[in-house]
């Protein structure tokens, strides 16, 4: 039998395994100090990467775990969906996504950690969110024609590379240990954030 296993289960279990997973993920993100709007935003001023290492280190062991589960037959990638691409939209979200991690703090996930926690910052955001959610429902047939536009199909990095896979893993982690070395000189003896904003760290200034 090769994953994905979602045909040789029952919804409730499948229901089961995901509330557990999600709780267990909302756990770590939380011991991780990842319900915090400080710590999360501190990455933008170049003071604690520790948001960029933690996803970084789990994109690459999530690639790494499906490339060679793939080869070694026990993964099934022709099961596996790939949402597809659509350019512009894309982009436009990317950039309303990453505008609204830096000024509010939060990204879906990590809002709602905070709220389950009781912080009203995640709650606030998480209500921000819905209405989010809300104005785009409304206003869709205004850009229907935008939201469809650059459409690729489902795309992959090695499909619209054409190199094999394998090169491209291997790029990515090249591209995590780069990004590692750089945060953990940036926060030591480069201190972009004194550099920058001309204060003290927090360790620094103990």
């Amino acid at each position: 039998m090769t994953a994905p296993y979602l045909l040789s289960v029952s919804t409730p279990v499948f229901m089961t395994v995901a509330v557990v997973l999600g709780i267990f993920f909302g756990f770590f993100l939380e011991r991780a100090g990842f319900s915090s709007a400080i710590k999360l935003t501190s990455q933008f001023y170049f003071k604690d990467f520790a948001v960029l290492k933690v996803m970084f280190t789990a994109i690459v062991v999530a690639m790494l775990g499906i490339a060679y589960f793939s080869l070694m037959g026990w993964l099934d990638m022709s099961l596996v969906f790939v949402p597809p691409t659509f350019v512009w939209p894309q982009l436009v979200g990317g950039l309303l996504l990453g505008a609204g991690f830096a000024v509010g703090g939060y990204c879906p996930g990590t809002a709602v950690t905070a709220a389950a926690i009781g912080k009203l910052d995640g709650l606030f955001f998480i209500g921000g969110v819905f209405i989010g959610i809300f104005l785009f429902g409304v206003g869709l047939p205004h850009f229907e024609a935008f939201n469809s536009s650059g459409s690729l199909g489902a795309l992959t990095i090695p499909v619209w590379l054409n190199v094999n896979t394998g090169v491209v893993a291997f790029g990515v982690v090249l591209m995590a240990v780069g990004a590692f070395w750089a945060a953990e000189k940036s926060e030591g003896v480069w201190n972009l954030f004194a550099r920058t904003y001309g204060k003290l760290s927090d360790s620094e200034g103990k």
